[in-house]
């Protein structure tokens, strides 16, 4: 064993180092911590000084390692009777939280470098601890800072769903539409999901959005015109589209049962021939779609509604975009697919959300660019069973940046 002192490296009030234990075959250290009786002990709880001491007590903490050596720190303390709190107490120690069995400087080095993108595994390795101590460390440290929901300065909203677990299970993610910041979490996607987050809302945050940007799904539909009604609901682009391609390929679907041998092989396998742009076709595709267009009247019809529909939200006045929308719903009645026609319904009950767009050049584009990055720090993860853990993970990627508005 070593004869230095490595009291040095342990600058603490309230404890002195009183023993030291060097082990160069193993590179290991162990080094005893006893109260130094110059101050008397504090109430972890609420800070206070105590007057009785209860009993005596001591834990092992693992501590920074040290030129390659790995140190043990086995720490004495007192457990105290609390006036303040009523009841018996642990000690507080500054270097080391009543809860954990890391110094608060290994926690936060821990929590530094799983905000760097590293696994809770990874980090885990590197410093020889428990996963389940470092997610806790880190969980801590994000709490403290991610933990409360921050409603300042929001005024335009983006509010999407993203899958976390197989089987229909998702959350809620609420971003800030001008900054890029998550703002909050929740899990399921029902309308009491949204109205958690609204009713925890400052009435004075709630009267100040003015646009929310969501997909004609209902519960979230529901809850903003319940706790924002002054908002104006802003439908995306690609989500309408995307509720439409369902319909084209349902069409087509039936069209193809119904066709002749010689009409289905012009209609098969033409599923993503029909749904996507016309100028990400190749050759032999826009070949294959003309045919297609030529052959069925009805498939022509909705090829030409879902180009229409698009265009809606290239307009900048509402009257020319209702105008686009009663045209729509013209054809989609002319051609009377049910497919069609219950799509059409819909689409008139919340044109509200479309002719919104002229107002507020906005959609959910921005979260789903998020909810790509969220997909990774799942799958860095291997899935997340702690779902507020994920949510604060998820917050933390996307601090947001200043608005210019």
């Amino acid at each position: 064993m070593s004869g230095r002192s490595i009291a040095a490296y342990f600058p603490w009030r309230r404890v002195k180092v009183t023993n030291q234990q060097v082990h160069v075959e193993s590179r290991s250290a162990l080094v005893r911590l006893e109260p130094d009786r110059r101050f008397r002990p504090r109430c972890h709880g609420c800070g206070g000084l105590a007057r009785t001491v209860h009993s005596h007590t001591r834990k092992f903490v693992r501590d920074m390692a040290f030129g390659g050596f790995t140190m043990m720190l086995q720490v004495a303390h007192r457990k105290i009777w609390c006036d303040g709190c009523g009841g018996v107490r642990v000690e507080q120690l500054e270097f080391v939280d009543a809860s954990q069995r890391v110094t608060c400087r290994l926690a936060a080095y821990a929590a530094q470098l799983c905000r760097s993108g590293l696994p809770v595994t990874a980090v885990a390795k590197h410093l020889d601890l428990d996963p389940k101590t470092v997610k806790a460390v880190d969980k801590a440290a994000l709490k403290a800072e991610f933990d409360a929901t921050d409603y300042d300065g929001l005024r335009r909203l983006a509010i999407d769903e993203i899958a976390v677990h197989k089987g229909h299970s998702y959350m809620t993610v609420v971003l800030d539409y001008d900054t890029g910041r998550v703002v909050w979490m929740g899990e399921g996607r029902q309308i009491a999901t949204l109205g958690a987050f609204f009713e925890a809302m400052p009435v004075a945050a709630r009267e100040r959005i003015e646009a929310v940007a969501i997909d004609m799904w209902d519960a979230y539909v529901h809850a903003v015109q319940t706790w924002c009604p002054q908002a104006d609901i802003v439908f995306d682009l690609f989500h309408v589209v995307k509720a439409f391609n369902k319909v084209i390929d349902d069409i087509r679907n039936e069209e193809f049962r119904k066709a002749r041998d010689a009409d289905r092989t012009v209609l098969k396998g033409s599923k993503y021939i029909l749904l996507r742009n016309r100028a990400n076709l190749r050759r032999d595709e826009r070949l294959q779609l003309r045919k297609i267009l030529e052959l069925n009247s009805t498939l022509n019809c909705v090829y030409w509604l879902k180009d229409l529909l698009k265009h809606i939200w290239d307009y900048h006045r509402p009257s020319w975009a209702r105008s686009a929308l009663e045209g729509w719903y013209t054809v989609a009645e002319e051609v009377g697919h049910p497919a069609l026609l219950r799509f059409a319904r819909r689409l008139k009950k919340y044109s509200f959300g479309i002719v919104s767009h002229c107002k507020h050049k906005m959609g959910t584009g921005k979260l789903e660019g998020v909810n790509n990055k969220i997909k990774v720090i799942k799958r860095t993860a291997y899935g997340f069973h702690d779902l507020d853990y994920f949510a604060l993970k998820v917050k933390q990627a996307f601090p947001g940046k200043v608005s210019n508005n």
